[in-house]
Formats: structure tokens, C-alpha cells, sequence
């Protein structure tokens, strides 16, 4: 909650700035009026207000550039603007256009995960693509969404078309939302299959594997605390065995063990095929989880088993501490 009190240029002059981040603080003769003090001592007249939906907040100036006064005067008129509806535009534009508007306005992703959602988009979306938003009807998304094998991908993919019609009614390209009346994907959420049982199973299925190489990626999937594509990714340069550490990540004790025994005659701690390193040995797995009478179980949901049990710890002495503890009680 924000500190109140009635603003003043002595008050707001000798305001202390927070040691990190920033302050918010209200003025009792306004109280819609607030401001920001940040940690450099800058400090900003704002209001919030919930438009069409969402929570927003509006910079109205710095202080003392904008006298307190003034700041207090412009609030009524900046609310009364923020709750008009956006002014609609009359240029008609495709669906793809539009896409390339919101991807770059509303969507923070790495360069890898954009391109994996714009090749979504360019598989499944098609029929739309080329339409114009206002011509794109409920039943038009339904059958695109229906066209969609995999209730996953569906409801995700109905979920961003969701998003980017309400994007696109905020800024004024639309008249109306064909996916808000659209009934949602019902997904059906997997059940991760790993209980204490069977994951004592699974560790004496890991134990019989004949391949040294592959016992040894498959225990530090659950010595290593980490998903298998960082596991089978390892190098030798990464590890640390004076302070115990993984790319500045603690190492379990067993994770020790189980590394200094292998043989440290290349890059990769978990060599594949040719100069690679091991990838995705599904066959060696299906054989494994089989035999511990768990064949629906993935290689991930030995990461996720385990990293909802383990105690998170900022320090890493006292994560690598958890690790061990965690490891101990599970392994007994």
C-alpha cells in the first residue's frame, strides 16, 4: 500500500529515495494522484485506473518540472480520456499485417521461441491470414481452431488469437472479438506417473542398463537437479570439483561421485554419436522405464518429481545442502 500524506514541495523535496527499485506514495487532497520515487531520486506524478479490463497506469510528469497543482488538476482529465473508447480506424488490415503489429508490440520472447510461434502461426492460421480482421468471423476461428490436431496446441493457439483480437479492439483495428464467444479447448492434463515407489524402481532399472554411458546420463538425471537437455549437454570445462559446481550451479555429492568416476577423455561429459553429444536416447529410456513398470514415464518428469520436493535456496551452499538432503531421503 502506499505511504499518504498531503503533497508538498517541502515533503516531496526531502523525500528519502529507496535503496532498490522504487516508492510509491498517494496525496491525501487527491487521492487518485501518486508518484514514483525511485531509487536514483527520480520522482513521477501518476494515476491508475482500470480500463476496459486491465489495470493501467499513467505518467503524468516529473516533479518538480510539473508543479503539484498542475499534476492535481490534470487528473480528472486524463481518467475521462483513458476510459474513451479507442478511436476506430478505418483502413481495413489483413490478419497477417495485424499479427506483425502485436508480435512486435506485446510479444517478449527469445529468438528461438518467436520463431517457433510464428511457424504456428504460419501452419495453422492460413485460412485467416490473408482475411481482414473485421471479416474474420466466430466461425471461421472455430474451424481453424478445429483443424488443429491436439488439444494442447489447440487451446494455446486459441488462447493467442484471444489475445491478439483484444489487442487489436484496445487500439481500434476491430469492431468486435470472434473468439470471445468461442467455447475453451478442453485440454486434458497429463498426471505425471513418479510416486516414491516407483522411482526407487526406476533408480534399480538405471543401475542394470548395460551402457555405462547411458547409466551414468540417466543417474544425473537425478543427481544433476536439471532437465535432460542441460544433462546430456554437459562439458567438462563447465565443471568445477574444487567448489562442487556446474556452470556456478552446486553439484550434489552424488553428482560428484558419479562425474569424477567417468572418463574425462573429450568435450562432452555425455558423448552421442559422431563429435556430439548425446541427445535423445529414447530407445535406451522406453527399455528402462519399462522395466521398472512405468512405460509412460519421460525423462522430464524425473526433473519435475524431484524439483518439487527440493527446498529452493538462494545460497549455494545451502541449495547444494537441500540437494543432498532431498537425495538422501528419496534414495533410502
Amino acid at each position: 500500500m502506499a505511504h499518504q500524506f498531503f503533497f508538498n514541495s517541502f515533503i516531496l523535496d526531502n523525500l528519502p529515495p529507496p535503496a532498490t527499485g522504487f516508492d510509491v506514495v498517494q496525496d491525501i487532497s487527491e487521492p487518485r494522484l501518486r508518484m514514483y520515487v525511485t531509487s536514483r531520486g527520480v520522482k513521477t506524478f501518476f494515476v491508475r485506473k482500470r480500463v476496459h479490463g486491465r489495470d493501467k497506469r499513467i505518467i503524468i510528469g516529473n516533479y518538480p518540472t510539473m508543479d503539484i497543482e498542475d499534476a492535481r488538476s490534470a487528473v480528472p482529465d486524463i481518467l475521462e480520456s483513458a476510459m474513451q473508447k479507442p478511436r476506430l480506424r478505418r483502413k481495413k488490415i489483413t490478419l497477417k499485417k495485424f499479427l506483425d503489429i502485436y508480435l512486435n508490440a506485446r510479444v517478449r520472447r527469445n529468438s528461438v521461441s518467436r520463431d517457433k510461434l510464428e511457424r504456428a502461426i504460419a501452419r495453422h492460421f492460413v485460412p485467416i491470414l490473408d482475411k481482414n480482421l473485421d471479416d474474420i468471423t466466430s466461425d471461421d476461428v472455430a474451424g481453424v481452431i478445429g483443424n488443429i490436431s491436439g488439444r494442447a496446441i489447440a487451446g494455446r493457439m486459441q488462447e493467442f488469437l484471444q489475445s491478439v483480437f483484444k489487442y487489436a479492439l484496445d487500439s481500434g483495428y476491430a469492431k468486435q472479438n470472434p473468439v470471445a464467444g468461442l467455447p475453451r479447448v478442453v485440454q486434458h492434463r497429463r498426471v505425471r506417473p513418479l510416486n516414491i515407489h516407483g522411482f526407487h524402481r526406476l533408480v534399480r532399472a538405471i543401475e542394470r542398463e548395460s551402457d555405462a554411458n547411458l547409466r551414468a546420463a540417466f543417474l544425473m538425471l537425478i543427481y544433476g537437479f536439471a532437465p535432460k537437455s542441460q544433462v546430456f549437454s554437459m562439458q567438462w570445462r563447465d565443471l568445477d570439483f574444487n567448489h562442487y559446481t556446474w556452470c556456478d550451479r552446486p553439484l550434489s555429492d552424488m553428482a560428484v561421485v558419479l562425474l569424477q568416476d567417468l572418463p574425462q577423455d573429450g568435450r562432452w561429459v555425455f558423448p552421442g554419436r559422431g563429435r556430439g553429444h548425446l541427445t535423445d536416447p529414447r530407445t535406451a529410456w522406453r527399455r528402462v522405464v519399462n522395466a521398472a513398470g512405468i512405460p509412460n514415464l519421460t525423462m522430464d518428469d524425473v526433473n519435475k518429481f524431484l524439483m518439487r520436493q527440493l527446498t529452493w535456496a538462494s545460497d549455494r551452499e545451502d541449495l547444494r545442502t537441500n540437494m543432498n538432503t532431498l537425495l538422501s531421503d528419496v534414495m533410502a
